[in-house]
């Protein structure tokens, strides 16, 4: 297991349920939230912490260094182990996955269930401003109206989820709102997009890749190492906790160490 180094960052979290701990993730530009769907179908079995990754929600940006997903990692497990969080499992959402798995390569986590992982490109993508967060950021002050019109939360929602209408206008409104709103995104956003994860192989606990069969924002990864096993989520979008919240807590619970 590394030490971690990183100063104990304020992280912003909900704790709910009774059992092992797992840690959630959310992806680029979200926040936790997103999990919501999916957290009462936890809690009977796990004490669920779903965290706002530093720059994201309530949780402020790194400070001082390049937020690259390993450094995010570090900061996250620095914060959980303040509050007494050190033996846990984590699942993660895009980004979320990625730094999910930085923390099971780091050692700082009993298992991992990645969905729809970011950075298993094989190289590093060019810079590009997030057109998901260009829109939001124009569509921010009316969101609660879009929503509200199901046409419309159709149009702005078909890039996450396969389903949109499965997705209450509230929670759109939400993903809106944080895209548009989040602190870290330009800086987290560019330092992503300038790494990739290379080390799949060499992570030593339990690790799941999970494909969103529908996903339209990250690709799945033909021929990963003989110690993942992978897996693909039938029917859903890049956010797989709005269109089948039950498939998806059926995974993170069968995925336990």
């Amino acid at each position: 297991m590394s030490a971690i180094t990183a100063t104990a960052p304020e992280l912003a979290l909900d704790r709910t349920g009774a059992g092992p701990p797992l840690v959630l993730l959310h992806p680029l530009g979200a926040d936790r939230r997103v999990w919501a769907p999916v957290t009462p179908l936890l809690a009977g079995e796990r004490e669920v912490i779903a965290v706002d990754l530093p720059g994201f929600g309530g949780s402020p940006p790194l400070s001082g260094v390049e937020p690259t997903p390993a450094r995010l990692a570090e900061a996250i497990a620095a914060g959980l182990a303040a509050q007494g969080v050190v033996d846990f499992e984590v699942a993660g959402n895009s980004l979320g996955g990625w730094v999910a798995l930085e923390l099971a390569l780091a050692g700082w986590t009993r298992s991992v269930v990645a969905i729809g992982p970011a950075g298993l490109w094989p190289e590093p993508l060019p810079p590009r401003r997030g057109s998901a967060r260009a829109a939001a950021r124009v569509a921010a002050p009316f969101a609660g109206v879009i929503t509200r019109v199901p046409a419309l939360r159709r149009v702005a929602m078909s890039m996450f989820v396969a389903d949109p209408d499965r997705m209450p206008a509230a929670a759109a409104r939400d993903l809106i709102r944080a895209y548009a709103a989040a602190p870290g995104f330009e800086a987290v956003n560019a330092a992503m997009r300038a790494n990739t994860f290379s080390r799949l192989g060499e992570i030593r606990v339990p690790v799941t890749l999970a494909w969103p069969e529908h996903d339209r924002m990250v690709a799945r990864l033909r021929h990963p190492p003989a110690n993942v096993r992978s897996v693909i989520l039938p029917g859903t979008g890049h956010l797989p906790m709005w269109d089948d919240p039950e498939q998806v807590a059926s995974l993170l619970l069968s995925s336990s160490a």
